[in-house]
């Protein structure tokens, strides 16, 4: 080893100026955070701009789709910015992923709706979210990577930890830029006021791309260079060894999908559960969901910490099985909390729909009929948020059961007026919402999600030689966040929408929370105190 190569943090701690270092970099990957959860906030405003050519419901799933769009590409993008990671160094990488990002989301905000491109707005759109998706998937790993090369060993979690933060951070920056835009335009916002938060990114841009140019190569890489070990070939090596591609399905199936899902399951799915299912006013549903990011941020930090005293996995595994025992309760205390109304009137008269001259509520294209009277009750259900069980009927019949009273056929009118006597509502009555509770269950969720994601970074880590870390690690946390995460929210509302039951959709994050669990108590290996600088 050559005398000029310089100590590793692992050996003299960490200098002011590397402390100052890291701390740019988590500042410039919140940015990049809110960038990409600014659409998934007005996913249902962007379903009406964009997707007006179809029914309401197809529109809201479409717009989900389109948010999954920027998770499925993520994979892709870990690939190329981890190859690039691994080849040219993590500095340059960064700066790249940055400036992707925010032109992308500038982009956005200037885009025509459907009203104006036609079929051409909601392509270039779904085109924009897919090059958001590249640039996080060389994001996430380079962030992380980049912390825990210059952390002490015994602080390393503590220290990716705050990588951990960034996304909680950026999502609670996007719903309080959006929150200011809706009180400033009003009325407004809906039509042209919802561009304000994507436009207001270029400042961000700026300010990130300034940060990233200041920023220091890592020293692990530097060092791995100066010596020449550093990968000519990172993804063969990454994917072609089956020693180390085992390690890739452990983390992918072990903890990054379940970790995955306790966070979209927090911080997205609540939210549509609280504005598309319940009927929640959405600026009500992002205050509350903004105190629960307030009161939980800490934890992840807290987490990480303690990671680094008792291990990585013990505290994952906690987090997995509270999301598996905790996850339908804490939905069904939601429903009762945010909207009582509609939890007492399922008790006292229940919905049952007949299936069987229905489809399923999803037009991709615009052009299918679906206008038999079991379709327009469904969709008439389940705009309005009603939960409903199905139920054969005499054959060629539509019969709506509300109670004990039944409706032949499909009167608008005579149904409506039918599940306001039940007593369900239009929307959630401000006067009825508790507020603390909502926030209290919000705040479970997200305890959940910071047990999971708050040692992940350093496990990750970890895992991996540093010649082909950023490739092997951005794979998996990318299929796990992209794949299962982020189509977390489409499936799980598809699936509500498709049997009637608001809760059924939560089966989606349970059978993963299990797979996760499993997996992990079987094959995964405790990691905190490997030496990530001698492998």
């Amino acid at each position: 080893m050559s005398n000029s190569i310089a100590p590793t943090a692992s050996t003299v701690g960490i200098s002011q100026a590397e402390r100052k270092v890291i701390l740019a970099s988590s500042l410039g990957t919140v940015f990049e955070w809110y960038d990409f959860f600014l659409y998934g906030a007005l996913a249902a405003i962007i379903g009406k701009q964009f997707f007006s050519g179809v029914n309401e419901t197809t529109a809201f799933i479409f717009a989900l789709m389109t948010f999954a769009a920027g998770f499925l590409v993520r994979p892709f993008g870990a690939l190329v910015f981890g190859r690039l990671g691994d080849m040219v160094g993590r500095k340059y990488t960064f700066l790249a992923t940055i400036v992707i990002m925010g032109l992308s989301t500038f982009l956005v905000g200037v885009l025509p709706g459907h009203a104006t491109l036609g079929i051409a707005a909601p392509i270039i759109l779904v085109s924009l979210r897919m090059l958001q998706g590249l640039a996080i998937g060389g994001e996430y790993g380079g962030a992380a990577i980049y912390v825990a090369e210059h952390a002490p060993d015994n602080k390393r979690g503590g220290y990716t930890s705050w990588i951990q933060v960034t996304a909680g951070a950026g999502l609670l920056l996007s719903l309080l830029v959006i929150l200011a835009c809706r009180k400033l335009t009003g009325d407004a916002f809906n039509e042209w006021g919802w561009r304000l938060p994507f436009l207001l990114s270029i400042i961000l841009l700026a300010i990130s791309t300034w940060i990233r140019l200041s920023m220091q190569e890592s020293p692990a890489f530097l060092k791995m260079k100066a010596e020449g070990k550093h990968s000519k070939a990172p993804i063969s090596e990454a994917f072609g060894n089956w020693a180390n591609l085992k390690v890739v399905l452990i983390s992918l199936f072990g903890f990054n999908g379940g970790q995955a899902v306790t966070f979209y399951c927090a911080q997205f799915y609540s939210l549509f559960f609280l504005t598309q299912i319940l009927k929640v006013d959405p600026q009500t549903a992002n205050l509350m969901l903004i105190a629960s990011l307030i009161i939980t941020t800490p934890l992840f930090l807290y987490f990480g910490h303690l990671s680094d005293r008792i291990g990585r996995k013990p505290v994952l595994l906690a987090g997995l099985i509270l999301g598996l025992v905790l996850t339908f309760p804490a939905f069904r205390w939601l429903t009762d909390y945010a909207n009582p109304d509609v939890a007492s009137a399922q008790s006292r008269a229940p919905v049952v729909a007949d299936p069987a001259t229905c489809h399923f509520q999803f037009d991709p294209i615009g052009k299918a009929k679906l206008d038999t009277p079991c379709d327009q009750a469904k969709a008439l259900l389940a705009k309005n948020g009603v939960p409903y069980k199905q139920q054969a009927a005499p054959a060629g019949v539509t019969e709506i059961h509300i109670g004990g009273v039944v409706q032949s056929g499909f009167d608008k009118k005579a149904l409506q007026a039918g599940l306001k006597a039940a007593g369900y509502p239009d929307k959630a009555d401000p006067e009825k919402i508790n507020h603390a509770m909502v926030v209290l269950v919000l705040v479970l969720l997200s305890v959940i999600s910071a047990l999971t994601y708050g040692p992940l970074a350093a496990m990750m880590v970890e895992l991996f030689p540093t010649r082909i870390r950023y490739t092997s690690m951005s794979l998996p946390y990318h299929l796990g966040n992209g794949w299962i995460g982020g189509l977390m929210p489409t499936v799980a509302f598809s699936l509500v929408v498709y049997t009637g039951d608001i809760l059924y959709g939560l089966w989606y994050p349970i059978v993963v929370y299990a797979v996760s669990l499993i997996v992990s108590l079987l094959f995964l290996k405790e990691t905190f105190r490997n030496d990530i600088h001698q492998r």
